[in-house]
């Protein structure tokens, strides 16, 4: 008899922003098109949502810090990532291959491991034009590395917040499993 197939794992790995505040609809989403998700958080992400309720979503606990080497994994091997939001320094951290937290850490495993990856930053408008941030997305994309990213969405300072473009981010994780 046949053993059923296991659901491919999704790393959805948050960065500091409001935008983390809306993971769950993304997760609920993601289970829909059968990936077993697991939400790793930047330290700063942590600021922006409660972790209860995408534990309960997820059945995996939101990890945000490195386990002690002893420990065993709780969460299962990524099959593929999304980075939402994806932060300025992260995006250019993960450029240069820097792991200094538990989500550069497993990104850069992912990255060299050649697993898919979206990316959706989401820094300010000025951010975005910065020198590093260009070369570093331009490097991540020579790497297979796939954006959602529009320059004209980007929040702007003192002005009404932008709309994180989850559709879009929907979207191309569809074309993920095509």
């Amino acid at each position: 008899m046949p053993s059923a197939q296991p659901h491919p794992v999704l790393y959805l790995i948050s960065c500091g922003g409001r935008p983390a505040a809306q993971l769950a609809e993304f997760v609920t989403f993601a289970q829909a098109q059968d990936w077993d998700v697991c939400v790793i958080a930047t330290p700063d992400a942590r600021k922006f949502f409660d972790p209860d309720p995408l534990v309960e979503l997820t059945g995996h606990p939101v990890r945000s810090q490195y386990k002690h080497p002893d420990e065993p994994d709780v969460l299962p091997p990524p099959d593929a990532f999304v980075i939402a939001p994806a932060s300025f320094n992260t995006v250019n951290k993960l450029a240069q291959g820097i792991s200094d937290t538990l989500a550069l850490g497993l990104l850069n495993e992912g990255l060299g491991k050649g697993l898919p990856m979206i990316v959706v930053p989401w820094p300010n408008i000025w951010l975005a034009r910065h020198p590093a941030f260009v070369r570093s997305v331009a490097l991540l994309r020579e790497c297979g590395v796939r954006f959602v990213l529009d320059h004209d969405r980007l929040p702007q300072a003192n002005e009404t917040p932008s709309v994180f473009p989850w559709d879009e981010l929907r979207a191309e994780l569809l074309t993920q499993r095509s």
